[in-house]
């Protein structure tokens, strides 16, 4: 099995790119879905962020309120580690379930945000970053997620800077022209991989 850390700043277009390896036959583990999932209602998850951030985080049919959670983290440090103490320890367990059921020859690629933020390429066999200018993520996070510029500059602010992620990167992807641009390079990376995984 090989592991790969596939990460990227917000806007950056690592989903995309993680379409597309699934595409050529890797086994995806999203720890973004993930973490979705382990604080849907009923889960302990959710119970220890009402715990941490109050009854007001939550939706009136009593789901996460997520953009209400983001504009209380998101610009304040010590609630930010506060949210991240709680659900990555839940992320890692469930992530590490879904990598155990994958198969021993997969090419297992996690998807993992906030991989440069919390030292987590020494977990992988090697590590892929989707690299966007600055600007190039801005304008996507406005235009295609709705964001407005000073939200949008937040989520940026609160993540590593470009230099830090290129630091741990084995493999970049660069995703700063037109999606089309996108799939050979990433059929490019796919070999590689697979060479990396047949050569164990």
């Amino acid at each position: 099995m090989l592991k790969v850390g596939l990460t990227g700043g917000i806007g950056a277009g690592k989903s995309e790119v993680s379409r597309l390896l699934v595409g050529h036959g890797a086994v995806l583990i999203d720890a973004d879905r993930i973490a979705r999932e382990v604080v849907e209602p009923g889960t302990p998850g959710l119970t220890a962020l009402v715990e941490a951030f109050g009854t007001g985080i939550l939706t009136p049919e009593g789901t996460l309120d997520r953009p209400k959670l983001g504009s209380i983290v998101f610009s304040d440090a010590e609630r930010l580690a506060a949210l991240n103490a709680i659900v990555h320890p839940l992320v890692g367990a469930r992530s590490a379930e879904l990598e155990r059921a994958a198969g021993p020859d997969s090419v297992v690629v996690h998807d993992v945000p906030l991989l440069t933020e919390n030292g987590l390429a020494p977990l992988y066999d090697l590590v892929v970053v989707v690299d966007a200018a600055p600007g190039a993520q801005l304008e996507r996070l406005v235009r295609l997620r709705g964001m407005t510029e000073a939200d949008a500059r937040a989520r940026m602010a609160a993540q590593a800077t470009r230099e830090q992620r290129l630091a741990v990167a084995d493999l970049v992807i660069d995703n700063d022209g037109p999606v089309e641009a996108l799939e050979p390079q990433v059929r490019e990376v796919w070999s590689q991989l697979l060479r990396r995984a047949a050569a164990g």
